[in-house]
């Protein structure tokens, strides 16, 4: 092979590599995976009331996806699920 051509594969490897360390990192700021379902919080109504009363004693979570899904949660665990 020429010598452009391994500098060449090299250089995409290395692009490549570099790409998928930023979306992981991405990923991780996003805190995205620390948000837990509704059905999680029905399944888990102990948890759901315990975030609750965080998000309550605390206003500037509240706009936060746990938030926002133990609260709806609880909603429907104490209306029977309608």
């Amino acid at each position: 092979m020429k010598k452009s051509h391994v500098m060449l594969i090299a250089a995409v490897v290395v692009l490549l590599g570099s790409t998928a360390a930023l979306n992981v990192t991405v990923a991780n700021e996003s805190g995205k995976e620390d948000a837990k379902s509704v059905a999680w919080y029905v399944a888990n109504i102990q948890e759901a009331k315990t975030q609750n009363q965080a998000c309550h004693d605390n206003p500037s979570n509240q706009s936060n996806e746990n938030c926002a899904n133990a609260l709806h949660a609880l909603e429907i665990t104490f209306k029977g699920g309608n």
